[in-house]
């Protein structure tokens, strides 16, 4: 059986946002999930940001990721590494990657340029179940991940707006929108 792999990124930020290239990502959450969405594996590592190190307030507040959570991470350029040899292990039965929305993929993306790095993810097809989720339920636009969780009948578990809770309840939705599951 083919697995999938959810990321979920949390980033810097201020109220109202900042655009993509000021973001830094300060925590990766990824799950491992068969194609009904059985959770087989899992990764979640703090990471330090470089060009903006101390998180403003209301990042604090929406993420529940303290200061001292960043400041004692490693940055990027060492966790990326971490991640990939615990995703080799995976590789061989890996059907695509998923995240809800196309941010985190552009995220990774740009860091990816940014600090040289190679991910496995690059050859591995992305899936935008934000997106998927919409056309499947035919809606008029797509929601956010608590309310698609809603419309499916489901309660978010966990603490929003942290990476790997926020990536399991993604993973939760993919039953509902891959092919061979899709539901009449």
């Amino acid at each position: 059986m083919p697995h999938w792999l959810v990321i979920d990124l949390e980033a810097t930020t201020e109220e109202g946002g900042w655009p993509l290239e000021e973001m830094e990502i300060i925590e990766i959450g990824a799950t491992l999930v068969a194609a009904d969405g059985h959770e087989l594996d899992h990764f979640q590592r703090f990471v330090r940001p470089q060009r903006r190190p101390c998180l403003t307030q209301f990042c604090r507040a929406l993420t529940h990721i303290s200061q001292a959570d960043v400041d004692s991470a490693a940055p990027l350029p060492q966790v990326w590494p971490v991640f990939e040899r615990w995703l080799g292990k995976h590789r061989s039965r890996l059907a695509g990657w998923a995240s809800w929305g196309d941010y985190d993929r552009k995220q990774l993306e740009q860091d990816w340029r940014r600090h040289e790095l190679n991910s496995l993810l690059a050859g591995v097809p992305h899936l935008n179940l934000k997106q998927r989720f919409a056309e499947a339920r035919q809606l008029k636009r797509a929601v956010g991940l608590n309310t698609a969780l809603q419309l499916a009948g489901l309660n978010f578990q966990g603490q929003q707006h942290r990476a790997l809770e926020d990536a399991r309840n993604t993973a939760r939705l993919l039953p509902l929108v891959l092919p061979a599951h899709r539901q009449g």
